[in-house]
């Protein structure tokens, strides 16, 4: 054993043998080496799939070729077509073939030309990385490195390499794509027929292409499926049926039923350069290709009225995945259209959508029960003036018919009341990013489209809310904060365990009860009979109009699906009547008819609420002067709600006309009710809505009026108003218009400006008045002696 270590040593001392090693070593470290990594560094294409894996669309490379990435499955077919075409001995070699390269020297040399390369699959995969000449030096270079990447991969990984990075004539690289381009399906479903063209193309691109020299391209084709007859691979029948189905005569355009999310994941992917340039998304195609029809179809009807962009989008709940999505719809042989415009991520004013988080959130946080009454006036808020879409006015309505109606004015008391700055940091936590500029910038227009959303972010938001409610059950009445997600269009199948709190972000209780009363909005068309029908889906939706008439928005959930639909121009211009309810919500109900159709509906979460007393008129928790009373779940933060503040205790003459008070009239001739009484602004527009209202009776002449009680009371202006009055057609100065309520009818109510007697009114209590710019003083004095004073600005400009 020594001897023997002693001659290795004496071996590696003598130079001759150094330098053999030496160059064996380098031989071996530049064989290892000789291959480029990556192999293949062409760009590819942009290309998405669906759930399937089925083309949705694809977007030509860099370089101008149609190169989809690798694939790394070859089907069968091929495989057998292209061994057996190119290289018979491809299973066995070790990257060259002896035999092959003997064969083309002879018909070289006997023909006095270059007829034959020689060359297996595994030496064309080299030249068509490296892209050498062809030459012998190249020819010997190739056969090395086809060796190494025998060594280094398996015959599988080698075809892979062919299949993708092949030429199959024109501008068409790689089997998918060609399977594409020339047969508009995959390459899984090519028949032997088909197959069999697509192995002899590589053979000769130039030469033999789709278009060009069809003979010779039908001729060789013919050629390779007899080869595969007498091989045994195929039997004669499949062979002779294959040799009548005609070669393509021209390259035929890919699928674009998702171009607007192709052009998404293309953004996305330059982005965030990592990953295959080809994905599987989420999209359903035949779903996918259904709302694109749907969409041509309202867009055809929408532009008579120079309406011109439509985008919608559906959404799983459970994940949060992308069924369909189309991000616009418009006149696409016109480029002032915009169509490639993809408005699913454009942000845009959001109109009337946001109202339901609002209203979910003052749940949330105990400031409102379902039903509170909210005030429905005339208001001006530091300049700010919301009006109803119909510019009327109810006095008071309940919070939720007030989010089924979708009304301003109560949206905007109930921003006031809840703070703006917290209800944008609540859009913030729930995933909202369009909101650059900081909270005051938008104020109480917030709730109104004051600033801009994203048709991707707002059905996200609504499937937040809808997931958040199914897993309420689910996760034992605890909440995920990663139930507030975006939404995806990729396949992510990593699933990781919740970690779950006892609050969430808004909680169960109040999401449920924001969703029934988004589910009583009427639908468009079917004035409110859908609800006989048992096969109608239940949906919750909101409408949005923006200013101007120039976004339509219409979102609606079920426990399963959310739909978004938005209608407009991309390039802002406002048309008549362009309204969410008119526009985007008939698609919107189209698109439903598209989904499984389920009565079930959101699952109540009793352990997230109380059951307690509520004011069957107020809505509010029922006091001790509420004689009507509803119990009903509400919230748990609904304990926190005041007690109803409109029923009071009221003292009355023994025939219930007058009121009265103990000054007055003897303690036992006084009659003692609980009434429903409004303020005097909420009661002037409430009682021609509600005849069962019951006006408070005046007091008797004789009776000091409680010093706790308005009988009057200025609608508007209110008191610190800031007014701007604008100029009339002639030129001249406008005047405004003043309002004031008061409880007893056919009073007469004195105005004064400035301590300056300006008119009286009876009943209807409305003053033109022209104050000139500056701070100004209204008084409003009745005939009873009441008295109310309001200070105001005009503005000068």
């Amino acid at each position: 054993m020594r001897l023997g270590s002693n001659r290795i040593s004496f071996l590696i001392k003598k130079p001759k043998v150094i330098i053999i090693l030496s160059f064996l070593s380098a031989l071996f470290l530049l064989f290892w080496l000789c291959l480029p990594s990556p192999l293949f560094n062409s760009p590819t294409s942009y290309v998405i799939d669906d759930t399937d894996g089925q083309l949705l669309g694809a977007s030509i490379a860099t370089d101008g070729q149609w190169r989809f990435p690798p694939n790394a499955d070859v089907p069968e077919k091929f495989r057998q077509c292209i061994i057996t075409f190119e290289d018979k001995r491809f299973m066995h070699h070790p990257g060259f073939d002896l035999l092959a390269l003997g064969r083309a020297f002879r018909q070289n040399f006997q023909s006095n030309k270059v007829t034959s390369g020689g060359s297996t699959i595994t030496m064309q995969v080299i030249r068509l990385a490296t892209k050498h000449k062809r030459n012998i030096w190249n020819k010997v270079i190739e056969i090395f490195m086809a060796m190494r990447l025998e060594a280094g991969f398996t015959k599988n990984e080698i075809l892979s390499f062919y299949a993708s990075n092949a030429p199959f004539g024109s501008n068409v690289i790689g089997l998918d794509a060609a399977s594409w381009r020339y047969f508009g399906r995959s390459p899984d479903k090519l028949s032997w027929g088909e197959m069999a063209a697509m192995a002899v193309l590589p053979n000769s691109p130039s030469l033999v292409h789709p278009g060009k020299n069809r003979a010779t391209l039908l001729k060789k084709r013919n050629l390779l499926l007899d080869r595969l007859y007498r091989n045994g691979i195929i039997d004669s029948t499949t062979a002779a049926l294959a040799k009548f189905e005609p070669v393509p005569d021209r390259p035929m355009p890919l699928p674009q039923l998702a171009p607007h999310l192709l052009q998404r994941f293309k953004t996305d992917h330059q982005i965030n350069t990592n990953g295959d340039t080809r994905i599987k998304t989420s999209i359903r195609a035949a779903l996918q290709q259904q709302v694109n029809d749907i969409l041509e179809r309202h867009h055809q009807v929408l532009k008579a009225n120079d309406v011109n962009n439509i985008a919608a989008i559906v959404l799983d709940v459970e994940t949060g995945a992308t069924l369909a999505y189309a991000g616009n719809i418009a006149h696409k042989e016109d480029p002032e259209m915009e169509s490639d415009v993809d408005v699913i991520n454009a942000p845009r004013s959001p109109g009337s959508t946001l109202k339901p988080v609002l209203y979910a959130s003052m749940l949330h946080d105990g400031l409102l029960l379902p039903n509170s009454l909210m005030p429905d006036i005339p208001t001006q808020i530091a300049g700010y003036h919301p009006e109803n879409f119909d510019l009327g006015y109810d006095g008071a309505v309940p919070a939720s018919k007030a989010l089924s109606r979708s009304l301003n004015v109560p949206a905007v008391k109930m921003l006031q009341q809840f703070k703006y700055e917290r209800f944008y940091d609540v859009l913030q936590k729930m995933g909202v990013t369009t909101l650059k500029r900081p909270a005051d910038h938008y104020g109480l227009s917030l709730i109104l489209g004051g600033g801009e959303n994203t048709l991707w972010e707002l059905t996200g938001i609504y499937a937040d809310m809808a997931r958040v409610l199914n897993h309420y059950q689910k996760y034992n009445g605890k909440y995920n904060p990663a139930d507030y997600h975006n939404p995806v269009y990729k396949i992510n199948t990593e699933t990781k365990q919740p970690d779950l709190e006892k609050s969430g972000l808004l909680d169960a209780g109040s999401i449920f009860y924001t969703l029934q009363a988004m589910e009583e909005v009427m639908r468009p068309g079917e004035e409110m009979l859908w609800q006989q029908f048992s096969s109608s889906q239940r949906i919750a939706w909101k409408t949005g109009t923006s200013f101007g008439f120039r976004d339509g928005w219409a979102i609606g959930i079920t426990p399963k699906y959310v739909v978004g639909v938005w209608v407009g121009n991309t390039d802002g211009e406002g048309r008549p009547n362009l309204t969410g309810i008119s526009t985007a919500a008939p698609a919107l109900f189209e698109i439903f008819r598209l989904l499984p159709v389920t009565r079930d509906w959101f699952e109540m979460p009793v352990g997230e609420m109380v059951k307690i007393k509520v004011c069957h008129q107020s809505g509010y928790r029922a006091g001790e002067y509420c004689d009507d009373q509803d119990e009903m779940w509400v919230p748990k933060s609904g304990l926190k709600v005041a007690v109803c503040p409109y029923h009071q205790l009221v003292h009355l003459s023994w025939d219930e006309k007058w009121q009265v008070t103990g000054n007055c009239t003897p303690p036992n001739q006084i009659v003692n009710k609980h009434w429903f009484v409004l303020p005097p602004s909420m009661e002037y527009y409430y009682k021609t809505k509600n005849y069962q209202y019951r006006v408070l009776p005046p007091f008797r002449p004789d009776c000091v009026q409680a010093e706790n009680s308005a009988p009057m009371e200025v609608i508007y202006p209110k008191d610190g108003a800031k007014i701007y009055i604008p100029l009339e057609a002639d030129g001249s100065r406008g005047r405004v218009i003043f309002n004031a309520a008061h409880r007893q009818k056919g009073v007469k109510i004195f105005w004064h400006l400035d301590n300056k007697y300006v008119g009286e009114t009876t009943d209807f209590h409305q003053m033109a008045v022209n104050p000139p710019p500056g701070k100004h003083v209204l008084t409003l004095v009745d005939e009873n002696g009441n008295t109310v004073h309001i200070e105001f600005e005009i503005l000068q400009k």
